[in-house]
């Protein structure tokens, strides 16, 4: 099984891993900097740190 390019699903390139390019790459590093990829979060924005963390307390 050839691993593919997640951006335009050609063969990957070992010097792009795990893309095919450059331009791929960057294609994805766009995607994360406009907030097209999140990493979802419990964390509300008016939480505070000890609520998150509740035994290290002091």
């Amino acid at each position: 099984m050839t691993a593919t390019c997640p951006i335009c699903h050609r063969p990957t390139d070992p010097a792009f891993r795990p893309f095919c390019s450059r331009h791929c790459a960057d294609v994805d590093l766009g995607r994360w900097f406009n907030g097209n990829y999140r990493v979802p979060s419990f964390r509300q924005d008016n939480d505070e740190d000890a609520a998150e963390y509740p035994e290290q307390k002091g």
